[in-house]
């Protein structure tokens, strides 16, 4: 694609406009670039002689490794006059939940401002600093990240102020042709499933923010800057964009596949696997003394793209059963073209439930919000999950025509 061209679809992403060249076509040879290269070398003039406010983190640089805050702030004719930062901080090292306050960039000297704190949406005065917003994070393509709801807020926010919002588009990395598990119900809304998304939702961030804008569910004017060469069935390791985990937590590709599954024992007295070497791909309990029986119940199901197995782990303090030594059961990809992380989830709930309905316990107010519904604890407790997962496969196929109109890539 021309440089003209890309800077023709860069503009007709923005919202209610018509792309003229959409889906993009990927030219899959040269590699993925990433938004933040697509808006220097071609789309600059959508933040040139503007004041710029960023959100960004760790996860925002160019396939050199140098972060956008750097790339924008030594821009020709660029202002950046205000960083924002989400959770675990603008260089992505605090620990999850942890709150994070007001600080100042080393490096450039701008203020950095909290939306993971005091102040979850920016201020009127922290707005007044900018002309423009910039978002530029790498998503997981969950749900219950918060990333994404914490710059939803911001975009909203940003929007009944007047000022433009714009998105520096990054891959999905489970595969943005993949849509899983149930649609939100908005009485369970919070910062982890603001508005009515499937929980593995399918969608690059920038796809996502053109849908919650499109459908008025945000109030913001959204431009996305496009990647270049990007196809929706890509994996991330196929995107050729240095990985660096997109949070402290999420630590591989195959973590980032479960996830969007072996995040709903953080609603249990089970562990979620951190405090280990390898979160969300372990799960277990200081009970869970037949972990031996259990896998083998789970790999008798056959479900598709896993394998269990046993092991020992130390958990280190801070966390679930911090400082004993537990068994847990082991998730292995075999498949990751086949695996279905939100049903693997569900699975593995009920089998632990029933063999432990003592000492498994929801913690209700965490496990609701995270399954955006009080459906998934009864299903577990009745024993009604094939109905449930039913019911979740018809609501990521509503979902999937629901996002067609908003799509950008093929």
């Amino acid at each position: 694609m021309s440089p003209s061209g890309l800077r023709t679809l860069a503009l007709a992403v923005a919202i209610g406009v018509p792309a003229t060249r959409s889906p993009i076509r990927a030219q899959v040879s040269t590699g993925v670039i990433p938004g933040v290269e697509v808006l220097l070398s071609d789309s600059l003039h959508l933040i040139r002689g503007k004041r710029v406010g960023l959100l960004t983190n760790h996860s925002g640089r160019d396939r050199k490794g140098t972060s956008t805050i750097d790339l924008l702030f030594k821009a020709p004719g660029v202002k950046l006059t205000a960083l924002f930062a989400a959770e675990h901080g603008i260089r992505g090292v605090a620990r999850a939940g942890e709150r994070i306050g007001t600080t100042v960039d080393s490096a450039t000297g701008i203020t950095v401002y909290s939306l993971y704190g005091e102040t979850p949406i920016p201020t009127k005065e922290m707005l007044d600093q900018i002309d423009v917003l910039v978002y530029d994070i790498q998503d997981v393509g969950a749900r219950v990240y918060t990333f994404e709801w914490t710059f939803a807020n911001a975009a909203n926010a940003a929007g009944a102020a007047g000022k433009p919002v714009i998105v520096l588009d990054r891959p999905d990395p489970i595969r943005a042709d993949r849509i899983e598990g149930n649609i939100l119900d908005t009485a369970f809304a919070s910062l982890v499933g603001q508005h009515t998304v499937a929980l593995r939702y399918g969608l690059t961030v920038g796809e996502l923010m053109r849908f919650l804008a499109g459908t008025k569910r945000i109030n913001a004017k959204i431009t996305v800057v496009p990647m270049k060469n990007y196809r929706r069935s890509m994996w991330f390791d196929e995107t050729g964009i240095p990985r660096v985990n997109p949070s402290p937590n999420l630590r591989s590709l195959e973590a980032e596949i479960l996830y969007p599954g072996t995040v709903l024992f953080e609603g249990t007295t089970a562990t979620e696997g951190r405090g280990t070497d390898s979160p969300f791909t372990l799960i277990g309990a200081s009970w869970l003394t037949d972990n031996a029986a259990l896998a083998a119940e789970l790999n008798a199901r056959r479900l598709p793209g896993v394998r269990f197995d046993t092991v020992t782990r130390k958990i280190d303090s801070g966390y679930k059963f911090g400082g004993q030594t537990i068994p847990m059961v082991r998730v292995s990809v075999t498949d990751r073209n086949a695996v279905r992380p939100v049903e693997l989830g569900i699975r593995m709930l009920r089998a632990m439930y029933a063999r432990h309905p003592q000492d498994f316990q929801w913690r209700q107010r965490q496990i609701d919000r995270l399954a955006g519904t009080d459906k998934l604890r009864a299903a577990v407790e009745r024993d009604s999950v094939d109905a449930l997962i039913r019911e979740w496969d018809a609501d990521a196929a509503r979902f999937a025509g629901m996002v067609r109109p908003f799509l950008i890539y093929r």
